[in-house]
């Protein structure tokens, strides 16, 4: 399995950016799929995932409202959407993936990793 995330860069408040995840190989390894990002200093924490082969959605309550995770037709490509960003999103962004069919908000539950994209938002 490998994650190719992509999309990141340095913009203003309120702006907005998308960022992909294109995963290639095992896609039987990929039943979920998520993003998580890390800030300087802080964990990697949760920001949004999804079944592949599902529409449900999730997110953390920092994001919500204001990040969107969707997935192309083929389900090999995933995005976050995010918009209104703020000076605290800062971070660098992970897409993962895990096999498991249950959603898990916990980092240590995904098997897969990319190699993540920066985000930077400046006030």
């Amino acid at each position: 399995v490998q994650l190719q995330a992509s999309g990141g860069g340095l913009v203003q408040a309120g702006a907005s950016l998308r960022l992909s995840c294109a995963a290639s190989g095992r896609t039987s390894s990929m039943n979920v799929m998520a993003w998580f990002r890390q800030a300087p200093g802080k964990e990697r924490e949760f920001v949004a995932a999804m079944p592949r082969s599902g529409t449900n959605t999730y997110y953390a309550d920092s994001v919500k409202g204001r990040f969107t995770i969707s997935k192309d037709n083929a389900k090999t490509t995933v995005f976050l959407q995010m918009n209104s960003l703020r000076p605290e999103d800062t971070a660098v962004y992970y897409c993962a993936a895990r096999p498991f069919t249950v959603i898990s908000y916990d980092r240590r539950q995904y098997n897969y990793w990319g190699q993540g994209t920066l985000v930077t938002v400046s006030s």
